[in-house]
């Protein structure tokens, strides 16, 4: 299947918004109170974050390839 180069630079502007802005995230998730209980352990916030973030940046890279792919093609 080809896709116009256009809509592939779009995919690839995507995968890399998603893998440049989600680290930022994840790292502000970290700092915050909410993420870790009196002892330390991580808390159901920090677990739901991390779960978010990682889906995210395995579908932005995904996004990303699949946008260099339609390039080659």
């Amino acid at each position: 299947m080809q896709i116009p180069a256009i809509l592939a630079v779009i995919l690839i502007g995507a995968g890399i918004w998603s893998l440049a802005v989600w680290p930022q995230f994840l790292k502000r998730v970290m700092k915050d109170p909410r993420a870790r209980d009196a002892a330390g352990r991580a808390t159901k916030f920090l677990t739901v974050h991390v779960v978010l973030v990682t889906i995210s940046m395995v579908l932005g890279l995904a996004t990303a390839v699949i946008g260099i792919a339609g390039l080659v093609a």
